[in-house]
């Protein structure tokens, strides 16, 4: 099967990869470069041993999105583009609308005229909003507290009305949690540019010195320690939910969390780093980001039944590979 990754150099586009590649699927990578490296690519044939095919093209150019497709005729698709900063959402609104919405729309259509029926999304856990309970499970009501995952629930919706129009089509919306870790040969992991907007990769910039403290956002928050609690899920687990995903015999639309099921407050997290890296990170509470809430952790009972997914990799090993894949490339 060839399979199409959009957004395939990003963090969890680029390990989801190299499960493919390690599961003999032959792979097409459509990456913009925007918020990754073209260094990626190269990273990902030393861990596999195998080849993809790369093209450097905006999916919001519609015409780039065809000649992809024409020239590979990808039996299936997974979507990872797109822009996925929530605070910057609230900030630039219209841009997460254009970006994320066209870029979609244009492959849909695409995967239309080419008769391409296969299709994974990248969700997220941001589209249940403020949680009535907890954890949190696939049925639980739809309220996006940002412009980020209003614009995942906006295509939710687009896949679910493709869907009842063409039920050829085989949809499988996996609305993530928090991914944090590295693969562990080093050579994959979260690398974002400039300032980061997610903890994990803050928490590291402060441990190479790159970043003089982190800023903890909000310490007033109803949780254990007052800050604010996440499922953190290595993104090894996460990546290969996308391969178990092509498997399922289930055809239809599909949606299921992949989580850990444990909720981690940030003062957890930062602890954890502390004691398995034996290394200090200076913090500071500063105020909440707007859009931000208390606490969100999954149920993920529908995932493990109807996918057969089970995560291998625990908080320690989350923290020990993160700081692994920057003390391996700090100097490049």
């Amino acid at each position: 099967m060839k399979v199409l990754v959009t957004g395939g150099c990003g963090y969890i586009g680029s390990h989801t990869v190299v499960d493919l590649l390690n599961e003999d699927y032959e792979v097409v990578i459509v990456d913009n470069l925007s918020n990754s490296k073209i260094e990626v690519i190269d990273k990902i044939k030393k861990i596999t041993g195998k080849e993809v095919t790369f093209y450097q093209y905006d999916l919001c150019d519609k015409e780039k999105v065809e000649i992809v497709f024409a020239r590979e005729n990808p039996d299936a698709v997974i979507h990872f583009a797109g822009l996925k900063a929530v605070g910057e959402s609230v900030q630039k609104p219209l841009l997460y609308y254009e970006n994320n919405l066209i870029s979609t729309l244009n492959l849909l259509e695409i995967m239309q005229k080419y008769k391409a029926r296969k299709f994974v999304f990248s969700s997220s856990a941001t589209v249940y909003g403020k949680p009535a309970s907890l954890p949190i499970d696939e049925t639980f009501p739809l309220s996006p507290t940002n412009p980020y995952g209003t614009t995942k629930l906006m295509i939710e919706n687009i896949l679910a009305d493709l869907y009842q129009s063409d039920n050829s089509f085989d949809i499988t919306i996996l609305r993530y949690f928090n991914p944090i870790g590295a693969h562990k040969s080093g050579l994959l992991g979260e690398d974002p540019n400039g300032i980061p907007n997610n903890l994990m990769p803050y928490i590291v910039k402060v441990a190479t010195k790159e970043l003089p403290v982190l800023n903890v956002f909000g310490n007033d928050y109803d949780t254990v320690d007052g800050t604010g609690v996440r499922d953190y899920i290595h993104v090894c687990d996460l990546s290969y939910g996308h391969v178990l995903a092509l498997k399922n015999k289930r055809v239809g639309l599909k949606i299921y969390n992949l989580g850990t099921g444990m909720g981690t407050s940030v003062l957890e997290l930062v602890n954890m780093f502390e004691k398995v890296n034996n290394i200090k990170i200076d913090r500071q509470f500063v105020a909440r980001r707007e859009g931000d809430i208390d606490a969100c952790y999954a149920s993920n009972a529908k995932a493990k039944e109807e996918l057969n997914f089970e995560c291998k990799y625990n908080l320690e090993d989350m923290c020990l590979d993160s700081y692994n894949y920057v003390k391996n490339n700090i100097n490049q």
